[in-house]
């Protein structure tokens, strides 16, 4: 199959849309599918220059809608060259530029939501659900209700998007996310963090591996860091992601306020070497989310024998924690605390058990093998409503 993947942009700094999707194209051509992405990024854009995959950069859009006239152009000129179309994400123009493009059409379109109708956002935001309101009717739930499938990354995901909207009809499928297994690091990938942060040296680090956003509950890591007693246990807090909102000074007042700021690394967006040697070195993976659709920082932990310490609001939970690849519990300041209290008090046996349950976890559920199988299972079933006329 010819495969187009449309996606608003690629830069790994927006979040983990972008490194899902690039994980599964590059699966996707292993097994001998030709993949293309468009994305109204820059076509000088710097993130560009070392994704192994055709890119089609049509430019920047305008507002925060992103709406742009020459993804429209590039659409009508050569979307009649693709088999299957995928659309990732939601509340942007790529989705209904590709809905007005490929609607009614014999090249059917699929739609990743990647977790942008959990209902989290109505609750949280009530505002901007008011005004996603006045958008749904005539956009978003068109282009998922004319899509060959809205395919979900969880159950979890799947049940709850229901509750977003009532306007609200799709043919629903579920299907993982994934990544490769990692290549073996090279012998010095170990000590680049510790000598970037020289006061990690004979400590055992928690490690934050995420966008600085209230959402992802990293002042949860912090204060339950501080309430459990993870100084005490000579313990340290990584937290490493892009500051997306401008919270990393009120973070870190609130670890000096805590107590806890010279046991407090902020690192910033860790990439390529620096990023697998923090996943090494890192004692657990703590993320009290508040909501995640599918945890690619959790998958990658997973993949490098780190246990999770995760919330209830991670899609992914129950099956880590059936799997004994971390601990539980819900999203507020008490479960964060028992998340790193309970971590603390884990005798080293156990630790060493679950760090093999967590490779285990990802070999079974999230290699990327099992993500491609699933993804081609929905992309090769018969078409809704029988066979349709290209435009």
């Amino acid at each position: 199959m010819r495969i187009l993947q449309v996606i608003p942009t690629l830069d790994p700094s927006v979040g983990g849309v972008a490194p899902a999707m690039l994980a599964l194209s590059r699966g996707l051509v292993k097994r001998g599918h030709e993949v293309e992405i468009v994305a109204i990024d820059p076509p000088s854009a710097p993130w560009l220059r070392s994704i192994d995959l055709l890119v089609h950069a049509t430019g920047p859009g305008l507002t925060n809608y992103q709406y742009s006239g020459e993804l429209n152009k590039w659409l009508a000129a050569n979307g009649g060259r693709y088999d299957r179309v995928i659309v990732n994400g939601l509340w942007q123009h790529p989705g209904h530029a590709a809905w007005r493009r490929f609607a009614r059409t014999a090249t059917p379109y699929y739609v990743f939501p990647h977790g942008m109708l959990d209902p989290w956002f109505k609750r949280t935001y009530p505002l901007k659900h008011v005004k996603k309101w006045l958008y749904w009717p005539w956009a978003e739930y068109r282009v998922m209700r004319d899509a060959a499938a809205v395919i979900f990354t969880s159950e979890q995901e799947r049940v709850e998007a229901r509750e977003s909207f009532w306007l609200y009809r799709v043919r629903e499928k579920v299907s993982p996310l994934g990544i490769e297994t990692p290549a073996a690091p090279s012998a010095n990938v170990r000590g680049k963090l510790l000598d970037s942060f020289p006061q990690l040296r004979n400590t055992r680090p928690l490690l934050f591996l995420g966008r600085l956003h209230p959402k992802k509950g990293c002042d949860l890591a912090i204060a339950g860091f501080a309430a459990a007693g993870g100084p005490a246990a000579y313990m340290s807090l990584v937290v490493a992601g892009p500051d997306q909102v401008g919270w990393q000074e009120a973070l870190t007042k609130r670890a000096r306020q805590l107590g806890v700021e010279s046991h407090v690394v902020f690192a910033g967006m860790l990439q390529g070497d620096l990023k697998q040697s923090a996943l090494l070195n890192a004692d657990a993976l703590i993320l009290p989310s508040h909501q995640e659709n599918f945890g690619m920082a959790v998958i990658e932990a997973l993949a490098f024998g780190v246990p999770v310490l995760i919330s209830n609001r991670v899609n992914t939970a129950s099956e880590i924690e059936s799997d004994g690849a971390g601990y539980v519990q819900p999203d507020d300041l008490a479960g964060t605390t028992a998340l790193i209290r309970r971590w603390i008090q884990t005798p080293p046996d156990v630790k060493q058990t679950m760090a093999g349950n967590a490779r285990d976890c990802f070999a079974r559920r999230y290699e990327i093998n099992r993500a491609v199988d699933s993804l081609l299972e929905i992309l090769s079933e018969p078409l809704p409503g029988g066979s349709r006329s290209k435009r």
